[in-house]
């Protein structure tokens, strides 16, 4: 049972019939995924009605299991449609994208964890337009650097990979075989392996965390070279899901903002209906 009833911040505003149509059909038509509505985003009428979009690569099914995510988990039992980044393409092309996120479930069941298949997605999209910006949001691929090097090493604009939570509670709230350093480790290596690269990471409040655990988190953030940080509320998708304890006041949120913007992040959105991709593009 959540904690508390909704406060009045947490509204989201109508879905744009025309904008919901149009990508719906064209993901229909090359039988792909988004993000967007697998994990029930509340952002998805914004997004959508400004040429931004995140597709999910691999499948729906997700090999890990994270107490607050709603994507399916399971064995897939199958390897990457092997038409799929051409597909990305084709609808990044018909959709007239501006900017285009591109994310996966975890696919630990294969060798490479599909870093492959993101960069051949990549490669795909740059023959079509080689001017739209890329982003690519990655599981951690085991913390494996020759893997991440795949994706990090394809022309891209943004490399992200999500911290989601404080260092307390991430073994309760995300899958095992995660890891709060592991992440922070990604993001400091993708830096390395290509130093022109943004990187970025996104925190969900509303777990329970404390002010100065949030603080460390972003202070952790900025010392593995972190350029863009999300920080949004946590919003229970189903009954299946963790429930919320607490709901962030939005005057805490600009606050968190101010913090991080004293410790030099290229750019912080922080705002209850924030996610990973909200606003992606600059």
């Amino acid at each position: 049972m959540e904690s508390k009833t909704k406060p009045d911040w947490i509204r989201v505003k109508a879905l744009s019939e025309e904008a919901y149509s149009t990508i719906t059909n064209i993901s229909h038509k090359y039988n792909l995924h988004t993000v967007c509505q697998e994990a029930l985003c509340p952002n998805i009428n914004e997004c959508w009605s400004s040429k931004t979009a995140t597709f999910l690569l691999m499948g729906d099914i997700c090999t890990r299991n994270c107490r607050f995510c709603s994507v399916k988990t399971g064995n897939p039992n199958c390897y990457p449609e092997k038409d799929e980044p051409f597909n990305i393409a084709k609808a990044v092309e018909e959709l007239k994208l501006k900017h285009v996120v591109l994310t996966s479930v975890d696919r630990d069941d294969l060798e490479d964890g599909g870093a492959g298949h993101f960069a051949k997605t990549i490669r795909e999209i740059n023959k079509i337009n080689g001017n739209i910006v890329i982003e690519t949001l990655i599981p951690d691929f085991k913390g494996n650097n020759n893997l991440l090097e795949k994706v990090v090493s394809v022309k891209s604009g943004i490399l992200g990979h999500n911290i989601e939570t404080i260092e307390r509670l991430s073994p309760f709230l995300r899958d095992k075989k995660a890891d709060y350093k592991k992440s922070l480790n990604v993001l400091k290596s993708a830096k390395e392996i290509n130093p022109v690269i943004l990187t970025k990471s996104a925190i969900q409040l509303g777990f329970g965390e404390t002010e100065g655990e949030i603080k460390q988190t972003l202070n952790n953030l900025k010392e593995h070279n972190v350029d863009i940080i999300v920080m949004g509320q946590y919003l229970r998708p189903t009954k299946k899901q963790i429930p919320v304890t607490e709901y962030i006041h939005p005057d805490k949120f600009l606050e968190y903002k101010d913090f991080a913007e004293s410790l030099g992040f290229l750019r912080i959105i922080s705002s209850p209906l924030a996610r990973s991709s909200y606003k992606a593009a600059f």
